[in-house]
Parts: structure tokens; C-alpha cells; sequence
């Protein structure tokens, strides 16, 4: 009889790569997500960085910079646009091939499952998720 197959272990996991060259590292407003996050100017991040991270958040400030070091498309990069009323934020991030914009002062949910999801739940609070009651409709 042969041995037991012995699962291969799981490679490190990567912090979320948030690309920004403002101070405050914080483009839209993620904070208090649990998810790990690496934050990076756009001068300073690695390829490998880059081409590891789970998820890549470029801060639309940050763009031109981005586009200078002519970083390969990959799946996973979302352009984060400051201003709401920017009709060039859908242009650029096609030309990046951003799977989505999302503008600031915008709901987040769908932000943070993207997360979750892009990191495997692994940093989700299930223990708080599933014993907290959901708010009654209409509230």
C-alpha cells in the first residue's frame, strides 16, 4: 500500500494591494475592513507585489504614474475615483482594464465581499455575521 497523499500547503497569502499616493492610504474609504491590506505609492510597489496581491486598488490620483510603469492587465485591479463627477474615470480604467470604478462617498458593500472573496473569507468575522441578528425590514 502506498503512503498517504500529504496536501500541499497553502502558499503565504497576500495582503490586498492598495496603490496610492495619498498620505492618509485610505482612497474610498475602506477602513475598518478586516482584510489585510499593503498600501503602496504608485512609484514604489513591486511587480511582484503586484502580480501576488488577491486584489489590486489603484486611487485614481495615482493613475498616471500607474500607466507610466506600464503594468501588465490582470484580473482583480479596480480604479478607486475620488470624484463622482468624473466622466473620465470609465475610460481610463478600460484602458487598464479595471474590472470596476468605484467612486467615493459610494455604499461599500459590494467592495468589501470583493475583498472577502478575493482573499477566500478568511478574514471575515462569521462568529459576528451569523449571531447578529439582520436589521428589521425598511430600516
Amino acid at each position: 500500500m502506498s503512503a498517504p497523499a500529504h496536501a500541499a500547503p497553502d502558499p503565504p497569502r497576500q495582503p490586498v494591494l492598495i496603490i496610492s499616493d495619498r498620505l492618509d492610504h485610505d482612497p474610498i474609504g475602506l477602513l475598518p475592513c478586516p482584510v489585510p491590506l499593503h498600501h503602496s505609492p504608485s512609484a514604489v510597489f513591486t511587480r511582484e507585489a503586484y502580480h501576488e496581491a488577491p486584489l489590486v486598488i489603484l486611487d485614481d490620483r495615482s493613475y498616471p504614474h500607474f500607466v507610466l510603469r506600464h503594468m501588465p492587465h490582470r484580473p482583480g485591479l479596480i480604479l478607486a475615483a475620488t470624484d463622482p463627477d468624473d466622466a473620465t474615470a470609465y475610460p481610463r480604467a478600460a484602458a487598464i482594464a479595471a474590472e470596476a470604478v468605484l467612486h467615493a462617498g459610494q455604499p461599500l458593500a459590494w467592495l468589501h465581499l470583493r475583498l472577502h472573496t478575493a482573499t477566500d473569507f478568511r478574514h471575515a468575522h462569521w462568529d459576528t455575521l451569523l449571531t447578529t441578528p439582520p436589521p428589521p425590514p425598511g430600516s
